[in-house]
């Protein structure tokens, strides 16, 4: 509940629209083989770990994939201070299509992998990198490969990509004490700071750690607290395309995600669509060393991205 106390505001949700046959919406088609192969790219860098060259190298890259696809790109660089102190640099990636619409959706992944394998089995590897493949490059590999997909037939709303960065950089369970602001730092830093004066958009969707071999995504309280009617609406849309038995109809904890902030400070109604597994931390490679390709499934990510694009176009159908 703590989570929840310190908010500035509450986001103001639009009413739902009238109930739509979401099985009938057309939305154009999600590659698997491609999304699982923005995910291996991004992991065949290396640990994506901020200020590193595996790091440098997975922003030009993913900036570079962006920019096939979407109107605009824009890099946003920021400065974060990790819970020890220390500073590293950060980079916050946006990708619009259809900029010059006035109503918006927002969609967002974190894009960094964590520092440390604090929850990893051997104690002997909780000072190394984590790989990274569900939780980080799976959802980017989400973002990219919808950004693909919507380009080819874009709704009649503006889209807008954002890779958040220093996600995953939070205070270590190896290191004493335990703080939630040192997690999450790139949403923060564009919640505060966005790209465009004065954003904002009707809703927002956070895909983070969506490619298990076995999804499951609740109904988690700040998603439900702050966007309860898109919350249900997603939930409800899937179990209406058979996915009910992935999008649980489960209210669970709050989690510290970067769509918080996005709530919070930027007043933006999001949605987490997060892994929970039910029995462990979320999945049973978080945090560990072997959250790698082997255990990437891009059926799961084609899950996700289809319901919510249904979603969307469900609001605002392709245009042409």
């Amino acid at each position: 509940m703590l989570v929840l106390a310190g908010c500035k505001h509450k986001p103001t949700e639009r009413p739902s629209a009238p109930s739509t046959d979401y099985t009938q919406v057309a939305v154009p088609e999600f590659n698997v083989d491609s999304a699982y192969s923005y995910a291996a790219a991004q992991v065949s860098l290396g640990n994506r770990i901020p200020g590193s060259k595996a790091w440098e190298q997975c922003a030009e890259y993913i900036a570079a994939q962006m920019s096939r696809w979407c109107d605009t790109v824009v890099v946003q660089p920021f400065k974060a201070t990790l819970w020890d102190g220390s500073t590293v640099p950060g980079k916050n990636i946006i990708a619009s299509l259809n900029p010059q619409a006035a109503k918006r959706v927002l969609l967002a992944a974190h894009w960094d992998s964590r520092m440390w394998a604090d929850h990893d089995p051997d104690e002997g590897n909780h000072r190394k990198p984590v790989p990274g493949a569900n939780d980080g490059a799976s959802g980017s590999a989400v973002l990219m490969e919808m950004a693909r997909a919507m380009s080819q037939m874009v709704p009649s709303v503006g889209v807008d990509f954002i890779f958040f960065d220093v996600e995953d950089q939070g205070q270590p369970e190896w290191a004493d004490g335990y703080e939630d602001n040192t997690w999450c730092k790139g949403s923060q830093y564009w919640a505060q700071n966005r790209h465009v004066p004065a954003y904002n958009a009707v809703y927002g969707v956070l895909f983070d750690m969506v490619g298990t071999m076995q999804p499951r995504y609740t109904k988690e309280q700040v998603s439900r607290y702050y966007a309860p009617g898109l919350t249900d609406k997603i939930w409800s849309v899937a179990a209406a395309l058979g996915y009910g038995h992935i999008f649980v109809a489960q209210n669970t904890d709050p989690i510290l995600d970067d769509h918080m902030y996005v709530n919070q400070i930027a007043g933006i109604p999001m949605v987490d669509i997060v892994q929970n597994s039910g029995t462990t931390s979320f999945f049973t490679h978080w945090h560990t060393t072997t959250d790698n390709l082997d255990n990437l499934s891009a059926e799961a990510m084609r899950t996700v991205a289809v319901v919510t694009m249904k979603t969307i176009y469900g609001d605002y159908p392709c245009s042409k």
